[in-house]
């Protein structure tokens, strides 16, 4: 019988093999005390590595319909990275945010080259970048500008912001699926999924897939213009499978806690969940743009600060007068070390006259 090697390594410290269930346990119920560095099992003939985060938010709203304060888990998530060889790694990642069960990234991957990777599982859709980057790493509080009680954006509901169209839309977010990925020497990667199209709810409802693709450039040092194209099938109200395109483009100056930090997109597309007055599937458009700059303060308490301030307008239906909104964020975060850091947002939407709402959004983020 081959022998297993179970013992834990943590943050340099030798954890007897009977006490890595424990060690587990307290990692899932959300990693609340503070870990000296990523716990890792060696079993099986493959290192399994354990982090997560623990994101808990406090929000406000304006709105009639909304909650006027309120405390909640955004995200308490547990990441399970498996490497078995070079070529074989994967990723099971459980979030137990909002007090329900739900999995995010969970995929099998095979690193042929770096220039083609291939991944089957669950994992987000290649469309817009504000998407695809982690919620350890924005400085937006809540991607989709979010205000309790808010709901008057035609179709995707909610404010008008772009990561609102492209989520509800089915444009962006998870999905299962297979995903392809790469470089293409030092300038050029791409990334490409077909999905199921219903999210991550496990069950296709049709017979069909939706298509996202994505191509970035790197024009320079800290400079990255990428376009993407996402085709969302659907099921309408008559039970018939429909197809809906959307496409985009953003530019990246820079990127996170390193100095000035610029990204804008620009998406539009088929607004399938609204139908006009003349009875078509209207068209939408959106863009957004987040700048923010971050300042290391070298101290023993706090590594830096990091002010912000997001736009992003959209238009739910280009034919219609008077259905745009707009979304602006300041706000200001602070780091505690790495991506340990207090964040503020105030999201004020404006939605023509005299439907101006605010929402105060206070998060922690434990990264470990």
């Amino acid at each position: 019988m081959r022998a297993v090697d179970t013992s834990i390594r943590g943050g340099g410290v030798y954890v007897p093999r009977l006490r890595w269930l424990g060690v587990l346990l307290c990692l899932v119920q959300g990693g609340t005390q503070a870990l000296a560095g990523q716990v890792e099992i060696n079993a099986r003939g493959a290192a399994i590595r354990f982090g997560g985060r623990l994101h808990s938010q406090f929000a406000t709203s304006s709105a009639d319909g909304g909650k006027s304060t309120d405390f909640f888990t955004r995200r308490a998530r547990l990441t399970i990275d498996v490497r078995v060889s070079p070529l074989l790694d994967a990723r099971v990642q459980p979030d137990f945010g909002g007090g329900e069960l739900e999995l995010k990234d969970a995929y099998f991957r095979l690193s042929f080259d770096r220039a083609f990777r291939l991944s089957m599982g669950q994992f987000k859709r290649a469309f817009d970048i504000f998407e695809l980057n982690s919620s350890t790493d924005i400085v937006v509080v809540e991607r989709t500008g979010r205000i309790d009680g808010v709901g008057g954006c035609a179709g995707p509901g909610g404010v008008c912001t772009l990561s609102r169209f492209t989520e509800k839309l089915g444009y962006s977010d998870r999905d299962i699926g297979v995903k392809v990925d790469g470089s293409l020497g030092e300038r050029v990667s791409y990334m490409a999924t077909v999905t199921n199209g219903t999210g991550t709810s496990g069950s296709d409802e049709n017979s069909r897939k939706s298509l996202a693709g994505r191509v970035s450039f790197r024009l320079a040092d800290g400079i990255v213009l990428s376009g993407n194209v996402s085709r969302h099938d659907y099921v309408d109200e008559d039970d018939v499978t429909e197809t809906a395109t959307a496409f985009g483009g953003d530019l990246e100056i820079g990127g996170f806690r390193s100095g000035t930090h610029l990204q804008i997109g620009l998406v539009g597309g088929a607004n399938w969940r609204f139908e006009s007055s003349s009875g078509k599937v209207p068209r939408f458009v959106a863009w957004q743009g987040i700048l923010s700059r971050y300042f290391p303060l070298g101290g023993a308490r706090m590594e830096g600060f990091e002010p912000m301030a997001r736009v992003s307008w959209g238009d739910p239906d280009r034919g219609t007068a008077d259905d745009r909104g707009m979304v602006v964020t300041p706000g200001l975060f602070l780091y505690v070390k790495g991506k340990n850091r207090i964040g503020a947002n105030l999201d004020i939407y404006d939605h023509g006259p005299d439907s101006m709402q605010y929402s105060f959004k206070l998060q922690t983020y434990l990264y470990y």
